[in-house]
């Protein structure tokens, strides 16, 4: 386990080492007591990660547009997503970035300017994967560079043409990109009225009327002002309290390539926040998928859907607007997952403190964290992106989580985390590769398995830095299926279509969703780990459209297309 120390300040020092120690003690004495430390106590290594960054050709270098770090908007970073943009069966991978504003933006701006032959603009980026591990950049002939200080993106196929689409995020405006099937994207926002004021950030897709054509939530952080500067010298700059918060918003789609706000007629305009994550899942079971908002400083929403084109905001009375001692906390980034497979979806959240692992009871959500193993060895660390996903194949989520100072430039390991069942969880860092020994200052992060075989790899944001592209190595011959879903009467994406699998013994389930973690978006394949099962017995595809599909003894280790029919 890890020395702890508090998130943000200086690491300990020899000077702090007797404390320390006498503290390390007094936590080891109540881990025993509580029976926390035999749960914690980590297997034989079965999850494993190396660095593949440089052997893959991907040069991303993120930027906060300035020589220092200096504001809110620097500090938030950026996200990246998966998506296949040329249907070749490989994910590929877009990044986003900031980038130098203006020195009335920036109150530490760059020695020198950007945007010569020797000093290009930092600029968001696209890599084809290539098929052999190798990834290609293709930002300049795609047209996806962008002109945007840029924070979250999403892909889905929002006009049912078969090729994924494009949204980024960012202070200003956002930008919609649609893929044009010739390998290049045109910007299509303002035709597609998506006209989006402020700071935008972390976002979803979702079919919220089940019309067969995914709308979109746009979250927004807050009314940022550059020219305020009033703030204490630790502080380092005004944080996000410091500011308004704004709304979000929402927009439906008219399934003719445009879009309609309706943000106020569906309840969702009614409430101010400070958004920084976002995803939208069906927590209930009612076949409607809800929305819930990881706010900073403020509490959290969760939008539930009424079926009818409105929302109620229900977080309190569910237990999910505030952390473990009644706060509100900085969250971060949101994911809905059944890790426990017991049928019904919880929901992990990422935050600057213990984060929170909250378990769906079927009325109303209990938190776990502290049960769970989790928040005793996180409370160290500010999180930022998450994934949950099976890295062993063994029929049970685990959890990756990205670590990074949050008002300095503060830089942090990172945390793996296996799933024992019955909602427990043991640190496995230290055995899962020499990347878990190194710090960066971390913000999002991305999963899929970019090169198909069978484990799921990971892209990780670091803020002003190069970003770091895991590459899942696992040992063990555990089984694995993956879906890619075709809709023809629900989106061609099949967003919301819930898919269970039923193998050796064992049920699981996942939902397919677009948008989830910190600023980020994952593959759009769902992935499932059998364990020691050669095949699945029944995989049963519930469609948004409300069809249900059933396919029968499916050999393992593969991915499977399935058209809804």
């Amino acid at each position: 386990m890890k020395q702890s120390c508090t998130p943000d300040l200086q690491p300990c020092g020899a000077g702090s080492q007797p404390a320390a120690a006498s503290q390390a003690a007094l936590f080891v004495a109540y881990l025993l007591l509580t029976g926390i430390a035999a749960a914690a106590e980590p297997p034989a290594a079965t999850i494993r990660f190396e660095d593949a960054t440089a052997a893959s050709g991907i040069q991303f270098t993120h930027s906060f547009g300035a020589r220092k770090l200096g504001s809110l908007l620097e500090s938030t970073g950026s996200g990246c997503v998966w998506f296949d943009y040329n249907n070749d069966g490989l994910p590929d991978l877009y990044v986003a970035s900031g980038k130098p504003l203006g020195d009335d933006i920036h109150p530490y701006p760059l020695r020198k300017p950007t945007g010569s032959e020797s000093a290009p603009t930092p600029h968001n980026h696209l890599y084809r994967n290539d098929g052999n591990g190798k990834f290609t950049d293709v930002t300049e002939q795609a047209g996806v560079g962008g002109d945007l200080f840029s924070t979250a993106v999403i892909a889905a196929d929002f006009d049912n043409d078969g090729f994924v689409d494009l949204l980024v995020t960012g202070y200003g405006h956002v930008t919609l990109y649609r893929n044009k099937g010739d390998g290049t994207f045109e910007d299509v926002t303002v035709k597609a009225g998506l006209n989006v004021p402020g700071w935008s950030i972390g976002s979803a897709w979702l079919d919220y009327d089940r019309d067969g054509c995914v709308d979109l939530f746009v979250g927004r952080y807050v009314k940022f002002d550059p020219k305020y500067r009033a703030y204490y010298a630790a502080d380092n700059y005004p944080g996000p309290l410091d500011y308004a918060g704004t709304t979000n918003m929402l927009f439906h789609n008219n399934c003719n390539g445009t879009f309609t706000d309706v943000s106020q007629q569906s309840g969702i305009s009614k409430y101010v926040g400070r958004t920084m994550g976002v995803t939208a899942g069906d927590f209930d079971g009612d076949g409607y998928p809800d929305i819930y908002v990881a706010n900073d400083k403020t509490e959290n929403f969760l939008f539930h859907n009424n079926r009818d084109g409105t929302f109620k905001e229900v977080a309190v009375q569910s237990g999910v607007a505030y952390g473990q001692n009644g706060e509100s906390t900085s969250a971060m980034g949101p994911v809905f997952v059944d890790f426990e497979n017991t049928g019904h979806v919880g929901l992990w959240v990422t935050d600057s403190r213990f984060n929170r692992l909250m378990r769906n009871g079927g009325a109303d959500f209990t938190d776990i964290t502290e049960a769970s193993g989790i928040s005793q060895l996180t409370a160290q660390y500010v999180s930022w992106g998450t994934g949950f996903y099976d890295f062993d194949n063994d029929g049970l989520r685990d959890i990756f989580i990205s670590h990074g100072g949050l008002i300095h430039m503060m830089p942090q390991e990172h945390s793996i985390f296996r799933n024992l069942g019955g909602g427990r969880f043991a640190d496995v860092a230290d055995t899962a590769g020499p990347f878990f020994q190194v710090k960066t200052v971390a913000r999002g992060a991305c999963f899929a398995d970019y090169d198909n075989d069978g484990k799921v790899d990971l892209f990780m944001v670091n803020l002003g830095a190069p970003g770091i592209l895991l590459h899942n190595t696992s040992p063990g011959a555990n089984h694995w299926l993956a879906f890619k879903l075709v809709g023809r009467k629900s989106n061609r994406d099949g967003i919301g279509a819930k898919i269970e699998v039923a193998a050796g013994g064992r049920k699981q389930q996942a939902e397919r969703v677009a948008g989830s973690g910190y600023l980020s978006q994952d593959d759009a394949r769902v992935h499932f780990g059998l364990g020691g099962a050669a095949k699945a017995d029944t995989v049963t595809i519930t469609w948004p459209s409300g069809k249900v599909q059933t396919l029968r003894d499916v050999t393992a280790d593969r991915v499977v297309t399935v058209e809804e029919k």
